[in-house]
């Protein structure tokens, strides 16, 4: 079980997102008030493409641990600053398989859909900071560490300080791959 350690949200498409008291998740659409908040796909490049595609990031996580990780290298990040609308602790995000739901809070629950592919604009943020969340495995598979996508099944207010609980989808497991 993890907890939540903060959360944002933003209306404009901006790369961070500021802190808040707490956030409302919307079944099948997102966090409200949130740019990225839809049944379609909101983010600009995916719009472009086709504007039709279901949106399976309708809710960003990451792990407060890997602003530690990126500390140790030199670069300094809050909860917000990498423009996600739910910081976590406790809990391994990037380990977790496809279609993992997660409870936030007493009321909220969405299902991973898959790893945040991290964008250019991670590198206007702090340069270098691209290469530094992402990484390579033993056998040099690239490992996206910027946080996982989700959406919402049911919806509720979530806030910092809030457990969360997992409940894992039926054997076998899918690994988690950029959505």
């Amino acid at each position: 079980m993890g907890t939540i350690v903060a959360v944002a949200r933003d209306d404009g498409h901006r790369f961070s997102k500021p802190i808040l008291p707490a956030i409302r998740l919307l079944a099948g659409l997102g966090v409200e008030g949130d740019a990225h908040c839809g049944k379609t796909v909101k983010h600009r490049s995916r719009v472009a493409v086709d504007p039709t595609q279901p949106n399976l990031r309708q809710v960003h996580l990451i792990h407060a641990e890997l602003f530690e990780e990126l500390a140790d290298k030199g670069f300094s990040l809050q909860p917000g600053d990498m423009g996600e609308n739910v910081t976590t602790r406790g809990l391994d995000l990037l380990g977790l398989p496809a279609g993992t739901r997660l409870r936030l809070g007493s009321e909220a629950l969405v299902e991973v859909t898959g790893l945040r592919n991290p964008c250019v604009q991670i590198e206007a943020f702090q340069p270098g900071l691209l290469k530094a969340v992402l990484g390579r495995d033993a056998d040099g598979n690239l490992i996206r560490k910027a946080g996982v996508m989700a959406v919402v099944l049911q919806g509720g207010e979530v806030h910092p300080g809030d457990s969360i609980g997992i409940t894992f989808p039926a054997l076998p497991y899918r690994a988690l791959e950029r959505v």
